[in-house]
């Protein structure tokens, strides 16, 4: 409720749904903000926004927002103006903000012809200060997960048993124990199913597949660059690229495309 918080200027605490985790492509589904003032005045703005296409089911699951759910909802540069005028020029805040929260807003902003110069403002970054502050190693998982205190770490058994018994805790937490360590496969946000290759070397997005890597990366999707670029799958195909890669660009280079996977 930003209780205790002591401030000397205004600064909005921001949360951002989106359709993904892609910061260049990626759109805000819903944006939540937080006014808090010096004298201890707060405001609050929330609102849903419709991204214009369509929302992965894997992202549903994680956000419980729907497609049907954002179909009355503006666009948003219809909401670009109001939200800007609520930011102000107050500091800013957030978890992971810095990295994903203030780029991907920028960008929407920028679309929407408008100016947002973040990096002008002070930002204060919870993940940032939490990551600073607080342990993230094999003893603080132990304690985390199994509860007790590991009295054998940096000793290879022992850090390897340890991890052991984590993950067998992992399993009972975030898995089903019924399939056991291969429940765990896809805990990432993306999930494993968006990448087409193991080496996660293109990865799909609203229907269309992207490089993760080079100049294209996650820029210009497989169609595009075979219609604007041929040369450059030319250079994937005869480059060090492993034989699924391979595969995928020799039938593009005929003009042959996957289709996307159902929900992708």
């Amino acid at each position: 409720m930003g209780k205790g918080i002591k401030i000397s200027q205004p600064l909005v605490v921001l949360d951002l749904e989106t359709t993904g985790t892609w910061v260049e492509k990626d759109k805000i589904v819903e944006i939540g903000m937080i006014k808090l003032a010096p004298g201890g005045v707060r405001q609050d703005y929330i609102q849903r926004v419709n991204p214009k296409m369509s929302i992965p089911p894997d992202v549903i699951r994680i956000i419980n927002i729907t497609d049907a759910d954002l179909k009355d909802a503006p666009h948003f540069e219809d909401i670009a103006g109001k939200a800007l005028e609520f930011i102000g020029d107050s500091d800013l805040a957030g978890f992971n903000i810095r990295r994903f929260d203030l780029p991907l807003l920028e960008r929407e902003f920028i679309n929407a012809g408008h100016s947002f110069h973040w990096r002008d403002r002070t930002i204060y970054d919870a993940q940032k200060i939490y990551h600073v502050h607080e342990k993230r190693d094999l003893v603080a998982a132990y304690q985390l997960y199994c509860n007790r205190e590991l009295r054998a770490a940096h000793s290879a058994l022992g850090d390897a048993e340890a991890t052991m018994e984590i993950l067998a805790a992992q399993i009972e937490k975030y898995g089903r124990e019924e399939e056991g360590i291969e429940s765990l496969k896809d805990v990432d946000y993306e999930g494993s199913s968006r990448y087409f290759d193991k080496e996660r070397k293109f990865c799909w997005w609203n229907g269309e597949l992207y490089p993760t890597f080079g100049k294209y990366s996650r820029k210009k999707h497989i169609k595009d660059i075979f219609n604007e670029d041929p040369r450059y799958l030319e250079w994937i195909f005869a480059a060090d690229f492993n034989e699924e890669v391979k595969a995928l660009v020799g039938k593009a280079l005929g003009g042959e495309f996957p289709e996307a996977p159902a929900g992708l």
